[in-house]
């Protein structure tokens, strides 16, 4: 809560992009860890009057079912700046990242008499946990991996709209630091590869305008003017360089997958800066989806991956009306959903 401490976090937490090697890394100087990895116990909220919040009530609806921790259950925490790659691409952070998750994936299957894991993922989670098994070799799929369920993942193949507020405004609602202003977290955000990689992508969203201004309107064919347009210049080359041809990769991850959204929420479709001042919030027009992950961006996944020839057989959509992005790991009613696809995977 010290905005002096704040200020020194937002300003250490930033990332650089490195154009030799077409990767990002660290600040010079700063070091980080995930401290408990193959543990759900930092999957906990730490909010105490709100224990369900983050994996907290997913967590416990999963130790009612039976799982223990370190025995059946294991969390594999990453660092939300990076973005995981493309397979063949470049990146030291999930080179190491999902080495140890398949490292731990094989040690639980040992410890339970080789049975394979179920992969389960919310959110940004949920597109790890989709490219963590899009990179592994199909064999080991094949012995591995029993179930892949993705819970309102966002995934680069589609993107959503309110990654473009944050880039532009700031990421309200994205990412949260006590006593850090907003454009501080701004200024913090636009250099992660987070940022960048869930931008709407052209095959879903077309060429219908996104953001709005009294001079000119863009559509997510022109996401780098855009970048340079609000101030975030340095964006445009890890863009088009790393991101661009993630938005073109829909490779199914030829596993059995479980993909649930909520849908029927106001979420943001279009954002107007009548006044070309990105650094206040736009006027929002929505439309249908999560309140974060749009529609069109669930039913592309649908199509371009779920429809795949080998996936369409073992691809379940489930909708759940009335359930915002966050609420689908915490509502009663969700969790209900979620374990009843992990009883029936287990069967």
């Amino acid at each position: 809560m010290d905005p002096e401490r704040a200020a020194c976090f937002v300003d250490q937490m930033r990332l650089v992009y490195d154009p030799v090697l077409g990767d990002f890394r660290d600040l010079p100087g700063v070091e980080t860890r995930v401290p408990g990895f193959g543990s759900a116990r930092g999957f906990s909220s730490k909010d105490p009057p709100h224990p369900e919040y983050c994996l907290g009530a997913l967590k416990s609806a999963l130790e009612r079912l039976g799982y223990r921790d370190g025995e059946t259950l294991f969390g594999a925490p990453y660092d939300l700046r990076y973005a995981p790659p493309l397979p063949g691409q470049t990146s030291r952070v999930y080179s190491r990242y999902f080495r140890g998750l398949a490292r731990l994936i094989e040690d639980a299957s040992r410890r339970n008499n080789g049975k394979p894991a179920i992969v389960l993922g919310h959110s940004f989670g949920g597109g790890v946990a989709l490219e963590f098994v899009r990179n592994t070799p199909l064999p080991w799929r094949d012995r591995f991996v029993k179930h892949l369920i993705t819970v309102a993942p966002s995934w680069s193949g589609g993107g959503y709209v309110k990654s473009l507020m944050a880039v532009a405004s700031g990421p309200v609602g994205l990412l949260f630091v006590p006593s850090a202003p907003q454009l501080a977290m701004r200024w913090m955000w636009r250099t992660f590869e987070t940022a960048i990689v869930n931008l709407p992508s052209p095959a879903v969203f077309g060429r219908r305008p996104l953001v709005i201004t009294r001079h000119r309107n863009y559509s997510a064919y022109d996401i780098a003017d855009l970048l340079v347009a609000v101030g975030s210049a340095d964006g445009v080359r890890p863009f088009r360089e790393r991101e661009l041809s993630k938005m073109e990769y829909f490779e199914a991850p030829m596993v059995p997958l479980t993909y649930i959204n909520g849908v029927g929420i106001p979420t943001a479709e279009q954002l107007i800066y009548w006044d070309d001042d990105f650094d206040r919030l736009p006027e929002v027009v929505y439309g249908d989806g999560d309140d974060t992950i749009n529609l069109a961006s669930m039913l592309a996944f649908e199509e371009k991956v779920g429809k795949r020839p080998g996936q369409m057989e073992r691809f379940k959509s489930i909708k759940l009306a009335g359930v915002r992005h966050s609420a689908l790991v915490t509502d009663v009613g969700a969790l209900s959903i979620i374990m009843n696809e992990i009883v029936e995977a287990n069967r």
